[in-house]
Formats: structure tokens, sequence, C-alpha cells
């Protein structure tokens, strides 16, 4: 069905085409696509400690404002990540800022954090029965002065209703912040992040959404961190400011974070770099390309427990996680293997 109105979508502007996506999801527009596999032992999995039954969640950027999450749980994803959360509201960049390639199966944004803030999705998330494993993912505000306490902000506002937070220092469309990824501001960030929980008395997961435009240099620093703090898990990887030589698009050089298919085969070398260096001490979730149950199936031999997704469902439709079990469970089945966490790290990249 989706493929029939897919052209008609795609002659909107992009984000006013999301818009209409979360008012359709809030009004329960969307065709009846529940999930009716939900307990195939082949995707049953844990995460921070919960059971969900299926690793394929939706990354943050798609429900920014938590304003759908339930209905996500329902299209049939294990997990959802809600956000970029700021302190403050905050209106983002300036429009147009959303970039459709339809060529590349690609999406380039620089929206800059636009959200309602913390107070404001904290108190719709509290006045919401939540029916899935949800995490919050937090950020500073643009003119902050003191961007790592907007991150404690984010904790203290979120981690008694979350089931896990992200720490995201990776977006390419807020000034700087990717400057978190410096080995010492990266520890001051993680041992402040500790401390509050101390005071909080927290036990809540914490993981960390890092950038593919890093170093060979800075992913060996930032594993070695990572684990120093025993974080939860790792977010690998958000958009990239990269990769553009290799696109058709004539919009291929907006300004912004480029995500989709393109981004597929760099993220899983990350992965695969990371998985080796975190010796599955932490787990990996990972993103970029994900679309299909061959693109969810290399992420997995790369070394991702779980996968997460946002511009695939741009593309693909509403029904894109039961398209990707359909033919996950395939591959699966063809190899003989009963659950796909065998398959974890099994095909590293070079």
């Amino acid at each position: 069905m989706f493929s029939k109105f897919r052209s008609l979508i795609f002659k909107i502007d992009p984000e006013a085409a999301h818009n209409l996506a979360i008012k359709s999801l809030k009004l329960n527009l969307i065709p009846n696509l529940m999930d009716t596999d939900k307990d195939d032992p082949m995707f049953k999995s844990t995460l921070f400690g919960k059971e969900i039954d299926n690793p394929i969640g939706m990354a943050a950027g798609f429900d920014k404002n938590a304003e759908v999450y339930e209905s996500l749980f329902k299209l049939g994803f294990g997990f959802v990540e809600v956000g970029t959360v700021t302190p403050l509201k905050q209106y983002g960049n300036p429009k147009p800022r959303v970039f459709r390639l339809v060529e590349d199966q690609a999406l380039i944004n620089r929206l800059g954090f636009n959200n309602q803030g913390a107070e404001n999705i904290s108190n719709r998330i509290r006045s919401n029965l939540n029916m899935g494993l949800l995490g919050i993912n937090i950020g500073p505000n643009k003119e902050s002065s003191d961007r790592q306490n907007d991150y404690l902000i984010g904790l203290r506002t979120f981690h008694d209703i979350a089931d896990y937070i992200t720490i995201n220092i990776s977006s390419p469309n807020t000034k700087d912040l990717r400057s978190f990824h410096d080995e010492e501001k990266f520890d001051e960030l993680m041992n402040s992040i500790q401390e509050e929980k101390v005071k909080l008395k927290s036990k809540i997961p914490i993981v960390v959404k890092i950038s593919p435009d890093i170093s060979e240099e800075q992913i060996e620093l930032i594993s070695k961190i990572l684990l120093d703090h025993k974080v939860s898990a790792v977010i690998i990887s958000n958009t990239t400011s990269e990769n553009r030589e290799k696109l058709n698009n004539i919009l291929k050089h907006q300004k912004g974070g480029l995500s989709g298919k393109p981004l597929e085969k760099e993220a899983n070398k990350l992965i695969s770099k990371f998985y080796k260096l975190l010796k599955g001490k932490i787990k990996i979730i990972g993103v970029g390309g994900v679309d299909s149950g061959e693109s969810a199936h290399r992420k997995f031999l790369a070394g991702a427990s779980y996968v997460q997704l946002y511009t695939g469902m741009v593309f693909q439709g509403p029904n894109i996680v039961g398209k990707i079990k359909k033919e996950l469970k395939e591959i699966l089945k063809a190899d003989g293997i009963k659950n796909f966490r065998e398959i974890i790290g099994k095909k590293q990249s070079n």
C-alpha cells in the first residue's frame, strides 16, 4: 500500500511529510499494520534486563517530542528512542532543513535539535502508559553556556521514566557538539554523568551515541573511556558530514547530516572496530542504512546486538519492521540459525 502513496508523499516537502506522519500516527490514521508475529523465538532478546520481542528499534529523531512512541510499538518496533530532548524548547535551524535524496535512498538534515523542551516532554511521557522499552535521547541547547550541565538536567528530568538514556554527542547540526569526542572532554562528561547518577541513586542504563566521522585514534580512546565508565551500550552511529562523493542526487552538497543507505558500509566498519575493542563488555546498537533483512543481518554479523532505523522507514513505509523480520527469518533459517543472537560478531569487516 505504501508503494502506491510514496510518489505522492515524496512530492511534499520532507519536513512537512514527517509532520504529517506524526499527525497520522497520533490520530491512528495509519492502516492497521500491527505486528501479528510478536512471539517469534528467532527474534527474542533482552535489552537492559528487559525482554523485547525483537532487536529492531526506532532511532531518535523520528519522534522528537515523544508524541507517538506507543504507535511505533504497535508497528512492531522492539524498542523506541525519542528525542533529542534539550532542557529548553528550541526551534532548531532555519528551514528548509531536511532534504530527500531519492536516488540515493538517503536524507540530509540540519534540524538542530528542534524540540519542545524537557519539561513538556517529561509531562507527556508521565501522563501516558508506556507499553514498551523506551529510550530518551538528550542533548544541550544550542545557546547554552554550560553544555555539560544540560546533559545533567536531562538525566535528572528523565532518569525515573526512561528505560535508558542516550547521551548524544554526535549530531553534526549543533556547532561544536562533536568536540565532546575529545578524550579529556568526553571523560569529564562521563564522570559528571556517573556522579549525577550516584546523587540521584539511579541505576538508569547510560548509552552514548557517537559520530561516524572519527579517526582510528579516537575509536581506541572512546572505547577505553566507554569501558572505564561501564556504559551500558553505544550507538554506532549518527549521521555523517562526509561520504558525499558517490551520491547522485543534486542536493548532495546540502549542509547537514547524511543518513540512509550511503552510511551503511562505513557504519558497519565502525561497528566491527568497536566490537573488537569492547570485547562484548558493552552492547552495540547499530544504525545506518537498515532497511531490509539483509542490511540488519550485516549489522549483526559486524557486531551489533540491536539495530535502529529511521530513514529506512521513510523509503520503505510503516510496515518496515515486519518486512525486515520476514526477510531476516528466511536468511537465518537457511543458515540453520534458531535465534539471531547466534550470529552477532561472526563476520568482522576489514
